[in-house]
């Protein structure tokens, strides 16, 4: 394939980085071949140009699809090369927080530097017995491996364990070792696997400690081989240690501790015991207080110290071995305390009485001046004398930490070697597997002696690799018939050469250790001369002659050449270690044995790591000289030697690789450094393990796989029925080149990045066919998008145009409307306006009118007063004037007149005095009298006139006058009206002027109190506001507090009733778990039992002593005292083996609860005489007074119980007869004395023997005929009482029947009475119903007289009621109803009681007369004669002889015992009792003769049978303990036995059910209560012995079917695979499937109904059925990431369904089998739900409430895409989930219990089985029992 077609645009790449070591990009366009220059964008955004190496021309390592990103198996990547490996486990590590990944066969563990819930034991029972490739990538899964290849293959097995200090290689070892212990078991019940697991503490507290990299650092290497015996449990284990860092004891770096246990002992300086130890804290030593960090943050330093005690003391280190250990190590710390004084440049000295000295040598029981001497000085030994130099103080203080570091280095050994002594085992080991926990490849800045033998280990550990990885890829290839080309791989060997050959740095060094001048220069300076410019992998450096360089195969290092002789030399004073050895402190001495007794096996150390070595197996004698020699050889000799052995032992085994990385330097949680993995990962052969895959065929499939993800690339023409062929023929029109592919015999081998080129093909496969699908289903979708959009549109339309023109015509109407309105409105508006304005202008006139009316009123008064006034004035004036003028008138008229009569009368006086004068006068008179008489006459006339108008002028004058005096009058009232309202006015202008002051006063006054109302009515408004606002503010509070105290009266009813649910549930839950450890006490018990057993089988074998039988009768002994002591103390239960040791004492105990039985049952029995006793005094009155009633029946009834009753009397004598006949025939048979006579052939005997068959048979005829007679005379009894009509019909039908069988006349005659009997029976029922009617209907009208009465008080109430108030007749409403209720309640209390008081009196009676009529049959049949019989025959007539009236027992005889248990229980066939018998017949057989022997009375008979059938039951369970049927037949058995025993218990509560035969049926004597608790503890045992099988016979299928098998085919891809295959998903023919789990279930389910099993028991059988498929099913998809996927949640969820329906097909949706499966369903369901936003994150932990936060954190974190269609969960999302539920209380267990039993219990299950109707098969084999 070219590089043109990979390299194209959008294509993927890796580039280097310095920071991120690789870094991804994405090319801008196609590269062409020649092109200098890739276009590369990368992912923060920038475009860059990425030159090619103009020499190699090679390009970018090309990245692999998203879809192979994150998988178990770095081998299954496409691309092999170190940056796909670095980004794999990244993603791993930091998306998925998964810390294991295979790369092929080595397992990488980065260190989480976190505590996560992946190693508990559910974890280690999920991995055991799966395939390596089946699950996630574990320790537990290299473990299980090695376990099951030991087991396989019967070959040792090592697990290496390797990585530098920090990386957890000692925690993965511990948890490997950890799995051994708990899956494989001990062989002997010493507790091994405890012990192995012990060991740990012991090490890691004194061969661990603090460094920078990690507070745990293991200082020492170590191989411990756990040994297996054949059946491959733990029998034992041995350690091997390599290389203890001592220069620790004496010197810590910065931030760094010496050895946990010197913290411990300072911590634990306090306890009484380490008083004489004198410790104090750590800072006040100087060998712990060097590093300045004595606490390690979490760790509890006196709690370790309890932990390592207590270890010691598992592994068999006395009390005083630990003491003296931590003598050893006290003495250690106050050594280092010890100082020096320098008395000159040579020679230094203690002070005296040094305490810390004194201490040291108190400690150590050695002599202090001896001990102070030896410190300062030493002893020079020359070829002919000796003599004692002092040393220098740095000399001095050298020594002294030189003997602290032996010390420590032999105590190390002593320790190792009592742990080796306690893990050793007598049995013969079969195989072991060895666990490597040693140093990875380390290089530091300064590199010296021990860095130097850390990398020469590893370089011959990477060899082994190497090898082994090559050998298991030529054997690949060679099982698959591949053609093998060699593969050009890093041979480490002349690395291994340049250390250790001859001549070798290692030789060099020891050469020069010989060398009395020998120094570290010179020794550099052979080092050059021999290898530099002559060996490539050797260099020097450019500015140093102190070091040198070598090339190992991870990386250069550079080592100081400055204390490597010294170190290699290892020298102690041989005069300190004198005086050690001649300590009296017992210990001591024992440490500086001889290295051949003393040294481990095969350990070794450096000078600052001790070396520990293997024992010779010959060794040496000589003189102490050649001793001396060997003591000095060097630790690189040992070194080199013990690292040969270990690689001889490894060489011998199958190892498997754990490759531990530590992820950061700063031990932070999951942070991954890039740099510091790829330097690793270089260093530990991983990237070696890739580039070995990477040359030959990394990618392997197997046919059927390959078609099955690839069969989007092909065509239906391509598809063949042959499956290989068909890969061949596509794979050549895929891939041209045939060099990139070869075909095997089962898989398809593909070179790198072909498979990445096949994913992107049928990428590009399904995106086309995507698309295409995609364009035509948005096409569709987008027409009938537009089609439902133009409908709606056009009906939108219709009704929008409908709405506006009804809106438009609403506006019209309502315009119009308004118009109206307004007309009406302006004219009502204009109208009101008008009359207002009209009503105010009247007012304005009237007040107006008014006011000018008063005005010209006012005017007219005073002008008619001012006329009134001038008149009178006028009048007065004119009168006066008047009065005057005629005053002054008549006086001028007076003075005229006078002087003109002066004058006239001086005239006349003349004229008088003249005639002439008269008569003038005269002539004229006569004219004038005339004329004065005319005139007088007119006048009359005028006076007539005059007097008439006059008299009409009076008239109309007097009517005037009237009118005007009446007016004057009027006016003059008026006048005197006006004075008076001139007065009133006036007065009341007074008033006005008061009443205005007045109104004035009042206005201010007004005002005031307008201004005081003004603002008391602000005041009171505000305070009404104020109070209305408290007044809504308190009826809000008001309200609120009724809504909080109804909230509060719910919340509390709801917290009651949570908390009552919650308590209910807790007490359900405590009563599961009380009942559940119980019955785990219980298998515990049984598992104890047949281990007993199992040993007391063992001595017996061992013995060689056969005793017939005798096993029998302990185990019958044995299991009888465990059942009747079972509640009993567990001492009682010890003394089990002592009992069956010594047969005689059996009976003391037997005897002793026999006696307490017998005593309890006496007491009872006294007490039911009592009872009896009462019962019969209180039923002879009654039979005194039934018998003053009977007088009054008719004559005829008593002869017919009189004939009756002789009748019955002479067939009882007839019987007797009979049987004293019997008896006599019987006594002569056994008083003859012939021989001849009484032998079984002679004619005698068979004469004999004829009668006697003869007279049984007889006899057998009369007993059934008095039985007959007997129920005759019974139910004449009871027809004398009132009868049902259901059993007189049934009496009439019987006699109708039995009168068509009748023949002859005798039985006609019987016929007859029989009939009259029925008539009488018919007459006499007739009449009690006539009784009994009556009664009713005089009961019926008492209780409508006491209804009326209740009716008329009711009223009364009522009308009482209605006239008081209404709060008062609720009361008294109330009040009455209460009290009717309480006296309701009351009187049917009262019935209640008298009704119970009845039914206890009258079962009294009932178990009274039934013992009665039982003693008075046995009376009766034994007075019964044969001549009695002989001489009046009668035969039944309404009964058949067949028909016996069984009483439900059955009688065996004492010595048919075993014959029967062994016949029912031990030899039955549950198929064909289940098949052809009623279902728990053999539990109904043991019932009805248990029932005998309790109707004999016989209590040992009863005790004897329930034992032997306890402990046959238990037997037939062991031997066939695993077969399905066997184990629920007997679960179905036990429980109905369980049932009977209650059932006829004679306990009331078990008794409501029973028919009045079965209540006849009831247990009489003995109260089996203890055994009823026996039965149910062994019901228990057996129920969990069946759970376990069909839980053996079921988890087989469980992975298979429900995950692994694609029950809808098409849905999920399978996704490529690395080395450890996956089993396959397609269904092959030993594949299980759902229908086998259905098939399954389906056959569990008809065996149980066939059993008989109560349906109860059932649905908690299918309960725990379906527990385990879901827990099963649920765990392993939590341990594997393949499985984590959506199309995977699909296929979960349909075979959920399945199940689902498979219960309501069987009725069983209420067993709570479905709730059981409710995880499983989360699980699935979240595999399927979005998981992008905040609001998928709050459905998600709504719906998953089944699950636990860690297993949706674990789902989430393993979910995995099979198509690039789908995406991964983001890292903030999985954050969010666990933010959201940090507050949830669960479990943080990750796994479920899938061993986990729910409680079983047995619901009372009574039967309706009569037993007298139960027909024992011949097939059983029971005809020696007979029935009762």
């Amino acid at each position: 394939m070219a590089a043109s077609e990979l390299y194209t645009k959008f294509a993927r790449v890796w580039i280097p980085d310095p920071e991120e070591v690789w870094k991804s990009a994405e090319l801008l366009k196609d590269y062409k071949p020649g092109d200098k220059v890739l276009l590369l964008h990368l992912e923060e955004g920038k475009d860059l140009e990425y030159r090619l190496d103009p020499k190699t021309k090679e390009l970018p390592h090309l990245r692999n699809p998203d879809i192979l990103v994150g998988e178990n198996d770095l081998t299954a990547l496409s691309y092999l090369h170190e940056p796909a490996v670095l980004h794999n486990l990244r993603v791993r590590f930091i998306d998925s927080k998964l810390i294991y990944t295979y790369c092929g066969i080595v397992l990488v563990a980065i260190n989480p530097y976190e505590q996560l819930p992946i190693y508990g034991e559910d974890i280690i029972n999920a991995y055991s017995g799966q395939n390596m490739g089946d699950m996630d990538p574990h320790i537990f899964a290299v473990a299980e491996e090695a376990y099951k290849q030991m087991a396989r293959d019967e070959r040792n097995q090592s697990i290496i364990v390797s990585g530098e200090s920090g990386a957890g290689k000692t925690v993965s070892a511990k948890y490997a070792m950890r799995y051994f212990a708990t899956v494989s078991g001990s062989a002997s019940e010493a507790n091994v696997e405890e012990k192995v697991l012990a060991s740990n503490p012991i090490m890691e507290s004194i061969g661990n400690a603090k460094t920078t990299r990690n507070d745990n650092s293991s200082r020492f290497g170590k191989y411990i081989e756990i040994g297996f015996d054949k059946r491959y449990r733990i029998i034992g284990a041995n350690m091997r240690t390599y290389l203890l860092e001592k220069s620790r004891v004496v010197f810590q770096a910065e931030e760094e501790r010496n050895y946990h246990i010197f913290y411990q002992l300072c911590a634990s300086a306090k306890l009484p015991e380490f008083k004489m130890l004198r410790l104090g804290n750590a800072d006040d030593f100087n060998y712990t207080q060097q590093g300045g960090s004595p606490v390690i943050e979490g760790v509890d330093d006196a709690k370790e110290m309890a932990h390592t005690r207590q270890a010691c003391t598992l592994l068999g280190i006395s009390e005083s071995h630990q003491m003296g250990i931590f003598r050893i190590l006290a003495g250690i710390l106050h050594l280092g305390n010890v100082g020096f004084t320098s008395r000159d440049a040579d020679s230094c000295t203690i002070p005296p009485k040094h305490e810390p000295l004194c201490i040291f040598c108190d400690l150590m029981g050695v002599d202090y001046e001896e001990m102070c001497h030896w410190l300062c000085h030493r002893k020079l030994a020359t070829a002919t004398e000796t003599y004692i130099k002092p040393i220098s103080k740095l000399q001095a203080t050298n020594a002294r930490d030189a003997l602290a570091k032996h010390i420590y280095a032999k105590l190390f050994n002593w320790i190792v070697d009592n742990v080796n002594q306690a893990l050793h085992s007598a049995v013969k080991q079969h195989s072991f597997i060895g666990v490597l926990d040693i140093y990875g490849f380390e290089t530091f800045e300064i590199n010296s002696f021990e860095q130097f033998c850390i990398n020469y280990a590893n370089e011959k550990l990477q060899q082994q690799f190497n090898m082994h990885v090559f050998k298991l890829e030529q054997e690949e290839y060679m099982k698959e018939q591949i053609p093998w080309t060699l593969i050009d791989f890093y041979d480490n060997q002349p690395c291994i050469n340049l250390i250790e050959s001859k001549l070798g740095i290692l030789d060099l060094l020891d050469e020069e250790c010989k060398m009395p001048k020998g120094t570290d220069d010179t020794w550099a300076q052979k080092l050059y001369n021999t290898h530099l410019n002559k060996c490539t992998l050797f260099e020097k450096p450019r500015l140093s002659n102190k070091a040198f360089i070598i090339q190992h195969f991870a990386d250069k290092v550079e080592y100081q050449c400055e204390g490597f002789l010294e170190k290699n030399k290892d020298t102690v004073f041989e005069e300190q270690i004198k005086v050690l050895k001649s300590s009296k402190f017992k210990m001591l001495p024992e440490l500086f044995q001889d290295d051949e007794k003393a040294i481990s096996p095969t350990s070794a150390t450096s000078s600052g790591r001790t070396p520990l070595m293997r024992t010779p197996a010959k060794p040496t004698k000589g003189r102490p000289g050649q001793m001396a020699k060997e003591h000095k050889k060097t630790v690189g000799h040992q070194f080199r030697n013990s690292l040969h052995l270990l690689m001889e032992t490894l060489n011998a085994t199958t190892p498997h690789y754990v490759r531990c990385i530590k992820p950061n330097d700063f031990k932070f949680p999951f942070t991954f450094d890039e740099k510091r993995a790829v330097q690793q990962l270089r260093a530990c052969g991983v990237l070696e393990t890739i580039r070995i895959s990477a040359a030959g065929f990394p990618s392997r499939w197997t046919y059927q796989e390959f078609f099955s993800r690839y069969r989007v690339l092909m065509k239906q023409k391509d598809v063949l029925s042959d499956r290989k062929q068909t890969c061949k023929n596509v794979l050549e029109k895929l891939i041209l080149d045939k060099d990139k592919y070869q075909f095997g015999k089962t898989k398809i081998f593909f070179r790198a990045g072909q498979v990445a080129y096949l994913e992107k093909l049928r990428a590009d496969k399904l995106r086309a066919a995507c698309i295409r699908i995609q364009k035509i289903i948005r096409g569709w979708l987008l027409r009938k998008k537009y089609l439902r959009m133009r409908k709606a549109a056009i009906t939108v339309q219709r009704y929008v145009r409908g709405y506006q023109a009804r809106c438009y015509a609403k506006f019209l109407r309502r315009t119009k409307a308004a118009t109206i309105v307004q007309k009406y409105w302006r004219m009502f508006v204009v109208c009101r306006r008008y009359k207002i304005r009209r009503a105010a202008t009247i007012v304005l006139q009237s007040y107006l009118r008014g006011f000018l009316a008063r005005n010209r009123y006012r005017k007219i008064l005073r002008e008619h007063k001012a006329v009134i006034i001038q008149k009178r004035v006028r009048g007065w004036l004119a009168r006066t004037h008047y009065k005057r003028s005629m005053h002054a008138i008549i006086y001028l008229q007076c003075c005229f007149r006078r002087m003109m009569a002066k004058r006239e009368l001086k005239k006349l006086k003349i004229e008088a005095r003249s005639v002439e004068r008269y008569k003038k006068l005269h002539i004229g008179m006569e004219n004038k009298i005339m004329q004065l008489q005319r005139k007088v006459d007119e006048q009359n006339k005028d006076y007539k006139c005059l007097v008439e108008k006059l008299t009409n002028l009076e008239g109309i004058y007097n009517s005037e006058t009237e009118k005007l005096r009446s007016d004057l009058e009027r006016l003059q009232l008026s006048e005197e009206e006006a004075k008076v309202a001139t007065g009133r006015v006036l007065s009341l202008q007074e008033e006005i002027a008061k009443l205005r002051k007045d109104l004035e006063q009042t206005r201010s006054e007004k005002k005031c109190i307008e201004e005081r109302a003004d603002q008391y009515k602000q005041e009171t408004e505000q305070l009404v506001s104020n109070l209305k606002e408290e007044n809504t503010l308190l009826k809000q509070e008001k309200e609120a507090l009724n809504h909080r105290i109804v909230e509060q009266a719910k919340e509390m009813t709801e917290t009651m009733e949570k908390k009552l649910v919650e308590e209910t549930k807790q007490l359900e839950l405590d009563l599961n778990d009380e009942r559940l450890r119980y019955q785990n006490l219980l298998n515990e018990f049984s598992r104890l039992e047949e281990r007993y057993d199992d040993l007391k089988e063992e001595m017996t074998l061992m013995v060689h002593v056969p005793k017939p039988g005798h096993k029998r009768t302990d185990s019958t002994h044995s299991s009888n005292e465990s059942e009747y002591t079972f509640s009993s103390e567990i001492a009682e239960m010890e003394d089990i083996p002592s009992r069956t040791e010594e047969p005689s004492e059996k009976k003391v105990p037997l005897d002793m609860s026999l006696f307490l039985k017998l005593q309890k049952r006496v007491t009872e029995l006294e007490q039911e005489k009592q009872v009896m006793q009462d019962e019969l005094d209180r039923k002879e009155e009654q039979v005194l007074r039934s018998k003053a009633k009977e007088e009054e029946r008719p004559q005829i009834r008593g002869a017919e119980l009189e004939y009756e009753s002789l009748k019955r009397q002479e067939l009882e004598s007839e019987n007797k007869k009979l049987k004293n006949e019997l008896n006599e025939l019987r006594k002569a048979l056994s008083e003859k004395s012939a021989p001849e006579v009484t032998a079984p052939g002679a004619p005698a005997y068979r004469v004999l023997m004829e009668q006697l068959t003869s007279v049984s048979e007889e006899l057998d005829v009369r007993k059934e005929e008095v039985l007959i007679l007997r129920s005759q005379l019974v139910s004449q009894k009871e027809a004398i009482q009132p009868k049902d009509d259901k059993n007189t019909m049934t009496d009439s039908t019987i006699l109708l029947e039995d009168v068509q069988k009748m023949k002859d006349k005798g039985e006609i005659a019987q016929a007859y009475i029989g009939l009259k009997e029925t008539n009488r029976l018919l007459e006499s029922q007739l009449q009690s119903q006539k009784r009994s009617h009556e009664n009713e209907a005089e009961a019926l009208r008492g209780e409508i007289q006491s209804l009326k009465e209740e009716n008329n008080r009711q009223q009364q109430l009522l009308a009482q009621n209605l006239q008081l108030p209404p709060e008062a007749r609720i009361e008294a409403s109330l009040q009455h109803e209460i009290t009717r209720l309480t006296n309701e309640n009351l009187d049917l209390m009262e019935q209640l009681e008298k009704q119970d008081k009845t039914v206890r009196k009258l079962k009294k009676q009932l178990k009274v007369f039934a013992k009665k009529i039982g003693e008075l049959e046995v009376g009766q049949m034994e007075n019964i004669s044969p001549g009695q019989i002989i001489d009046e025959p009668i035969r039944p007539v309404n009964i058949p002889r067949k028909e016996k009236d069984f009483q439900g027992m059955l009688e065996y005889k004492k010595e048919d015992e075993q014959k029967l248990v062994k016949n029912l229980i031990l030899e039955l066939k549950p198929r064909g009792v289940a098949v052809n018998l009623i279902p728990g017949l053999p539990a109904y057989i043991l019932f009805m003769c248990v029932r005998h022997a309790d109707y004999l009375n016989d209590d040992q008979k009863v005790r004897s049978l329930l034992t032997s059938t306890i402990n046959s039951i238990k037997k037939v369970l062991k031997k066939r303990g695993d077969d399905f049927e066997t184990v629920s037949f007997w679960l179905s058995n036990t429980c109905r036995f369980l049932h009977c025993l209650k059932q006829y218990s004679g306990e009331e509560g078990f008794m409501k059910h029973n028919t009045s035969r079965q209540n006849e049926h009831c247990l009489t004597n003995f109260d089996l209560a203890e055994y009823r608790q026996v039965l149910s503890d062994l019901a228990i045992q057996i129920y969990q012995q069946l759970v376990r099988v069909l839980e053996n016979i079921l988890q087989p299928m469980i992975v298979s079917g429900m995950l692994e098998h694609e029950t809808i085919q098409g849905v999920s891809g399978v996704k490529p695979t690395g080395l450890r295959k996956r089993t396959s998903s397609i269904a092959d023919e030993g594949t299980y499937t759902l229908d086998s789990i259905l098939r399954q279930l389906n056959s569990f389910h008809s065996v149980m109904c066939q059993h008989g099993m109560d349906p109860e028991l059932i649905k908690q059988v299918v309960k725990q059925m379906f527990y385990i498929v879901g827990a099963i099913t649920l765990n392993n998809l939590l341990l594997r990431k393949d499985m984590c996927s959506w199309s995977k949640g699909m296929q979960i969820r349909y075979n959920v369904s399945q199940l689902e329906e498979w219960l309501r097909d069987k009725n069983l949706m209420n067993s709570g089998a479905k709730e059981t499966l409710e995880p499983l369903i989360q699980a699935a369901q979240l595999l399927q739900v979005k998981k992008k936003t905040d609001d998928d994150a709050e459905a998600i932990c709504s719906m998953c409430n089944a699950l636990t936060t860690a297993q949706i954190v674990k789902v989430l974190n393993l979910y995995t895409p099979v198509n690039e269609f789908e995406e991964r969960v983001s890292v903030s999302f999985i954050r969010t989930i666990q933010m959201r539920l940090r507050d949830r209380k669960d479990s943080p267990q990750l796994l479920m219990d899938a061993k986990h039993i729910f409680p079983v219990t047995f619901p009372f299950n009574p039967s309706s089985l009569a037993l007298e109707t139960i027909q024992i098969p011949a097939s059983l084999g029971l005809g020696f029992i007979s029935r009762v």
